[in-house]
């Protein structure tokens, strides 16, 4: 299967969505076809062995779109830049020319209805200039008419099509009614001129403030793209040169000064400096950079000159792909929208046929023409299928982005729904609340006359000639107290045991009980020491010095910054946490216990983590699952939510449906916060659409006439129509006041 993203131009609602999706979805290999109405890209999975590209664009344009094929070269997203700018000044002119040409008409209309006095000229003249100006608009607008008709004929009607069919009967049934004036005929009927040109002033507008606020909704996307810098300072035959971005390739040595972006990803081989790396994690506090650690690129050093290897350039930089994470997400669709383009397929064709009864019941009835006329053309505009289009795309765009920003990469709106209704939150123990790092985190003195600083400078000069990791431990807290190491003779490794070694001419023994047994060493003296520490979940090591125990170290895989108050807050969000682990139950009990954890599920073997998540699904749970690591990746595809951390390894976040970049668990509650968030949006969006189409169209439809005497005149209901998708996008706009619980 090939994956691809087409733009399209030329969609006007939700039916056009529908009617490109459905074409699609009929032919033989193409395994999905998702459009999204607010980026006008299309995203298809395809077999190109059974479907041509070259027949899918030709599917596409016979239903009178336009297609281009997009690509990830440099450019692109300028050019894509340039001509959405030239869309939105066309549909300015377009409006601004219609709104010009159609206020005389205006002016004559509320003069006629006021009873007021009005220029000779409109006196005498007044049909035929009115027959004019609404030629002049409608042809300023006859792109609507050309799409509402064509869709028409090919029997898949859209919101143009109403319009189409609105406008034209107004503009016919007023020609019709003037050239039979002119013939000497004595007629009393209202003319619509009016209505047909205000009804497409209304329309052009609509059109305009949606393209405006539409591109609102990608502005995260923008942003993501515009942070790479477009030049790198490579070393080349030691010397400094400045090349474009595109042609730096792995392996170059790069030179980055203090304020300057670091273009690609990269090792540091030399130098000292904090970076700001919060447009792509979301951290505010600059990190430490020095020889050996990992640099992002379009992060910005601040203080120190960085000299890196590169690492990753072009599509596989970590910027690269949070664009590519949240493009995708931005145009899928989360599940609630299945409703929308079953509604949408149905909705337009619906409009016409209720258009149609309205008419005909009302002229049945006994009322005149020019009234069954005015309920046909007003049912027919305050229809708005563009509603349905844009009440999920622009929310989850909205959403997607406001978690890019907060350093949480979710990849499809799918994981926006489903995290809402997570009760039971699975953490991984190692690599995930726990650092994967052990570290000291006792040290207990026996004798008097040894402090706790000698303690530690003898078992981490011994400890230095272990590659053990309880041993780099240890040496690592003697390097933090500053610690001076002295030699040692005579090291021996004792395979699970520990180590013996001559320390200042002295036999030194650091290691488990056995040892010490083996070695002629009572235990006993220190037992009770020992077990309070090991119900901890330390590991404790013991330290002897010429058949006496001098002291005691623990080590222990130490808590994350945040795990405790990750899990407080999802206690205080009524979600149950669970810790899964193949650490025996003793340590896991001792972890738990500090984190405050309800369930602690401990000796399970990766692969049966799965299995572990599979029995909480049984019993009716929706269960999302928190790892770092490849034993992760089988548990977090099972899980109906996988949240893979941006610090573990490329196949959990492969695997996961949501990444957090910043290694912060925090950012668990901040991505089911705010899909529930998101999702409250589309449903106030959707809401809105039924109430305002259910309320509207029966008033439209003359429902209120027969108790108030009133119609709803067509020109209101085209303002009405106008207004509601831009409603409808502000309201997904106001998402940006969005501010998480985590303070």
């Amino acid at each position: 299967m090939k994956k691809t993203i087409l733009k399209v131009s030329g969609m006007h609602c939700a039916s056009c969505v529908a009617n490109i999706e459905n074409a699609l979805k009929k032919e033989e290999g193409v395994k999905s076809a998702i459009v999204n109405f607010v980026s006008e890209k299309l995203y298809l999975e395809f077999d190109p062995i059974k479907i041509s590209m070259d027949k899918i664009l030709k599917i596409v344009e016979n239903l009178g779109y336009k297609i281009t094929t997009e690509t990830d070269e440099k450019g692109t997203h300028d050019h894509h830049k340039e001509v959405k700018a030239q869309e939105i000044n066309k549909l300015k002119k377009r409006f601004i020319l219609a709104l010009l040409f159609s206020l005389p008409i205006l002016y004559m209309a509320i003069s006629e209805m006021l009873e007021l006095s009005i220029p000779e000229i409109f006196e005498n003249y007044g049909i035929i200039i009115q027959f004019v100006l609404t030629t002049v608009v409608i042809v300023s607008c006859f792109n609507i008419w050309i799409s509402g008709f064509k869709n028409l004929l090919r029997l898949k009607p859209n919101m143009d099509s109403l319009i189409f069919i609105s406008t034209a009967v107004a503009y016919f049934y007023s020609l019709a009614i003037s050239i039979l004036m002119f013939s000497g005929i004595t007629i009393e009927v209202y003319l619509y001129y009016e209505s047909a040109a205000l009804i497409l002033v209304f329309i052009s507008l609509g059109k305009y403030l949606e393209a405006i606020t539409k591109g609102k909704t990608s502005e995260a996307i923008k942003k993501l793209i515009g942070l790479q810098p477009k030049e790198a300072t490579v070393i080349r035959d030691n010397e400094e040169i400045k090349i474009p971005i595109s042609e730096v390739k792995v392996g170059d040595i790069i030179l980055v000064k203090p304020g300057e972006k670091i273009p690609v990803d990269g090792i540091v081989i030399d130098g000292y400096s904090a970076v700001d790396e919060k447009m792509i994690t979301g951290e505010s506090i600059p990190v430490e950079k020095k020889e050996g650690d990992e640099v992002i690129g379009a992060t910005i050093n601040q203080t120190g000159v960085l000299k890196f290897k590169v690492v990753r350039v072009g599509k596989d930089t970590m910027l690269a792909q949070i664009i590519k994470i949240v493009e995708q997400a931005m145009g899928s669709k989360a599940p609630i929208q299945l409703l929308a383009d079953k509604v949408s397929f149905y909705f337009v064709p619906s409009v016409i046929v209720i258009a149609i009864l309205s008419f005909a019941t009302w002229f049945l009835l006994g009322q005149s023409l020019v009234f069954a006329l005015t309920v046909f053309v007003t049912v027919l505009i305050i229809a708005c299928p563009c509603v349905l289009g844009l009440a999920t795309p622009t929310a989850v765009m909205m959403g997607t982005g406001l978690a890019a920003k907060n350093g949480i990469l979710i990849k499809s709106g799918k994981a926006l729904e489903i995290a809402k209704n997570v009760n039971i939150v699975i953490f991984d123990k190692t690599g995930t609340l726990t650092r994967g790092e052990p570290s000291v985190t006792d040290i207990v003195q026996i004798e008097d006359e040894i402090d706790k600083n000698s303690i530690l400078q003898i078992a981490a000069s011994i400890e230095k000639n272990s590659e053990h990791p309880l041993a780099q431990a240890i040496v690592n807290k003697a390097k933090e107290e500053n610690i001076n190491l002295s030699e040692v003779k005579n090291f021996q490794a004792i395979p699970g045991h520990g180590v013996i070694a001559g320390w200042e001419n002295k036999k030194i023994l650091f290691g488990t009980r056995k040892l010490m047994i083996d070695n002629q060493i009572n235990p006993n003296l220190i037992e009770e020491k020992m077990i309070v520490l090991e119900d901890q979940g330390k590991t404790v090591m013991i330290l002897a010095q010429d058949k006496e125990i001098i002291g005691l170290i623990a080590v222990a895989d130490t808590l994350k910054d945040y795990s405790k108050e990750a899990v407080r807050i999802l206690h205080k969000m009524g979600k149950k946490v669970v810790m899964i682990t193949g650490d025996n139950k003793r340590v896991g009990q001792a972890i738990a216990l500090q984190v405050g954890i309800d369930r602690v599920l401990a000796e399970v073997l990766p692969q049966e983590k799965s299995a572990e998540i599979k029995k909480l699904q049984s019993e009716g749970n929706i269960v999302a699952m928190v790892g770092d690591g490849i034993n992760d990746a089988p548990a977090l595809a099972q899980s109906d939510l996988g949240i893979a951390l941006g610090s573990g390894t490329d196949v959990a976040m492969e695997t996961g449906e949501i990444i957090l970049i910043k290694d912060d668990l925090r950012d668990v509650i901040t991505a089911i916060d705010l899909s529930k968030y998101t999702l409250n949006k589309i449903k106030q969006n959707l809401f809105f659409f039924f109430f305002y189409n259910i309320i509207g169209i029966p008033i439209a439809a003359g429902i209120l006439y027969p108790f108030t005497g009133w119609l709803l005149n067509p020109t209101i209901a085209a303002a009405a129509m106008a207004l509601s998708s831009v409603s409808v996008i502000s309201n997904s706009l106001l998402m940006k006041r969005y501010r998480s619980r985590i303070v």
